[in-house]
């Protein structure tokens, strides 16, 4: 019997899986415009084309997420991760056999489908946050999570920096390749240096149930599965807690996505800003949002999650009314920083929440919240084309009113955390 890694090794590889993933969709948002132009496309139809990643990659989050309840993260990560490689070399051969002539209208269908199948590298945020959850103790589990996706989430910033100058450098079929090339090498990285939490490489070694819960509480494992695939989901399902964080990630990280992607459009086309200076700007809202996850992990291992998501609620209604207000560069870049900060500290605190919720049905929580949650990040864009496309350009600033309706409803149900009832109840009486 052995047990491969440390908590420590399991962090950093749910972090690199969860990081390439988040490559797979990375060139979506900044190529948008290009292909606005080239495929005569409307506001509403590149909202949907910037969201078709996060379609397929909130969805099969609830699904990949309740199965490492029951096989633990590894092999989930490396399936949702070829999946993506899929889609990006698709798109790839797709760019060198049309781009630029060829990309006409009847193209968006298939684009539509290369973009679910490259969100799958999104999935594999619920997948690593029940792994690194099974990996660490209740007490450090806020600032090892708020690490593991404040460091995955930068993925989409530093590629928002990076992305200008390698279109820019190497067009856009070499961006294409160089992208997949850096997908199907990460994906490799990952299978050579992921690990499942000790109770689950026992099991793979035959041990029994008991015997792997033994072994591995002796190694400091504390959350355990208590079920399969499905009584994950639905054991979760039945907990109050687990739909209120759905909601609340629907606003934060659903709008965190959201923004990544429709920001580039808002800088270029609202305040007139140059296509690499909107994708810098909308870089910099992306990595400070991951940055402050990181810190908000932290912060909520102090003040608890519920206190902190109640304040970063707070600064991300006040951000979005500045959005909303602005007309100027100055007040936009403000307003843009401080959603950042709310968003990222937010996100922290809400999984620091969910294994205290369900913890006896992690990864089925996990699976529903991140899941739903990150769904924002399909349905907002097309909203706010639409709102565009009906109000002008007076409709970027006036689009935000969707953020502060959103963290308003959201800010209300953190108060009613407290009184919902207990995931720890219900599992008990479940077992």
């Amino acid at each position: 019997m052995e047990i491969k890694g440390t908590s420590r090794d399991g962090l950093i590889g749910a972090t690199l899986g969860f990081f390439i993933g988040f490559a797979a969709v990375a060139l979506f948002g900044p190529t948008a415009n290009k292909l606005k132009d080239l495929m005569n496309l409307t506001p509403v139809m590149v909202g949907f084309l910037v969201a078709m990643p996060a379609l397929s990659g909130s969805l099969l989050r609830i699904p990949f997420a309740a199965w490492v309840d029951t096989a633990g993260g590894r092999k989930p990560f490396l399936i949702l991760l070829g999946i993506s490689i899929v889609g990006m070399l698709g798109l790839t051969l797709l760019i060198w056999l049309r781009y630029p002539q060829g990309m006409t209208p009847a193209q968006l269908p298939l684009l539509f489908l290369l973009g679910l199948l490259c969100g799958a590298g999104i999935a594999t945020f619920s997948v690593g946050t029940a792994q690194v959850s099974y990996w660490f103790p209740r007490v450090s589990q806020g600032g090892a999570l708020g690490t593991y996706a404040g460091v995955g989430n930068l993925a989409p910033g530093i590629f928002s920096f990076l992305l200008p100058v390698a279109l820019t450098q190497l067009g856009m079929f070499g961006s294409y390749l160089a992208w997949s090339i850096f997908l199907v090498a990460g994906t490799i990285l990952y299978y050579l240096l992921g690990r499942n939490a000790p109770y689950f490489q026992l099991l793979a070694q035959g041990k029994t149930g008991e015997e792997a819960r033994k072994i591995a509480s002796e190694h400091g494992q504390e959350l355990f599965p208590s079920g399969n695939f499905q009584e994950s989901l639905t054991r979760s399902a039945r907990v109050a807690k687990t739909w209120i964080l759905v909601v609340i990630y629907f606003t934060t990280f659903g709008g965190f996505l959201a923004l990544t992607s429709w920001l580039p459009t808002y800088w270029k086309s609202y305040l007139g800003v140059s296509a690499i200076a909107a994708g810098f700007l909308a870089g910099l809202f992306s990595i400070l949002a991951c940055i402050c996850r990181v810190a908000g992990g932290k912060i909520s291992d102090r003040l608890g999650g519920e206190t902190t998501l109640k304040l970063a609620l707070t600064v991300t209604i006040a951000g979005a009314v500045l959005m909303a207000i602005s007309h100027v560069f100055g007040l936009s870049l403000t307003a843009e920083i401080t959603m950042a900060v709310g968003m990222g500290v937010a996100n922290a605190a809400v999984f620091k929440l969910v294994p205290q919720a369900v913890p006896q049905a992690v990864g089925g929580a996990s699976g529903w919240v991140g899941g739903l949650g990150a769904f924002g990040g399909f349905t907002i864009p097309p909203i706010l084309g639409a709102i565009v496309a009906s109000q002008g350009l007076d409709g970027y600033a006036s689009g935000y009113g969707l953020f502060i309706g959103l963290s308003l409803v959201s800010l209300a149900l953190a108060f009613l955390l407290g009184r919902a009832p207990s995931g720890v109840r219900q599992a008990k009486t479940a077992t």
